[in-house]
């Protein structure tokens, strides 16, 4: 296969979201070699998260939502198997039963109606007042990432001043743990 070929042909191969969980030691360096791996091979992460999960063991959840082909996904998680303070890698997405949700922290200013109108959407989102003043609101709000986008847009003309967001945090459902 020529050159041109070859790329036409990859190219065409469906991009797949796949959210990976990495367990690994919690020591300086880690996370950096970690997305070293993703953006010394041009691999993109959509979301990171990371956080010790187990205090007395020393260990690390790294949640990374990231997009390729299929072949792209299996070469991340075996590059990823690879490094040395990696305990283990999950692919939540090939398991089919992975809970994801977001936090949201969002600033709004609004006077008068606007202020009404803030209040009744975040009544309707579900979203809580952590912050209010005369002109302002902020709030915050957990969820998919499409809901979290959709109270974004919907405050973008009220005044929308500031938004803050987590990144994916991700477990799979049922009784058994990675």
């Amino acid at each position: 296969m020529t050159g041109s070929a070859y790329f036409m042909a990859s190219s065409s191969a469906a991009l797949e979201t796949h959210t990976l969980v990495v367990e690994v030691d919690n020591e300086p360096g880690v996370l950096a070699r970690v997305v070293g791996l993703f953006s010394g091979r041009g691999y993109n992460i959509e979301s990171l998260t990371v956080s010790e999960t187990q205090h007395a063991e020393h260990v690390s959840r790294i949640t990374v939502v990231t997009t390729g082909t299929a072949n792209v996904i299996e070469q991340i998680k075996a590059q990823l198997e690879r490094l040395v303070p990696v305990h283990k890698v999950v692919d939540l997405t090939a398991t089919g039963r992975a809970l994801e949700r977001e936090l949201l922290l969002i600033k709004v200013r609004g006077k008068g109606e606007d202020r009404v109108e803030a209040l009744r959407l975040a009544d309707a989102f579900r979203a809580r007042v952590i912050d209010a003043t005369t002109e302002s609101f902020v709030f915050e709000l957990t969820g998919k990432g499409e809901k979290l986008d959709q109270f974004i847009e919907l405050m973008r003309p009220i005044g929308l001043v500031e938004v803050s967001r987590t990144g994916i945090a991700a477990i799979a459902r049922g009784p058994e743990g990675l």
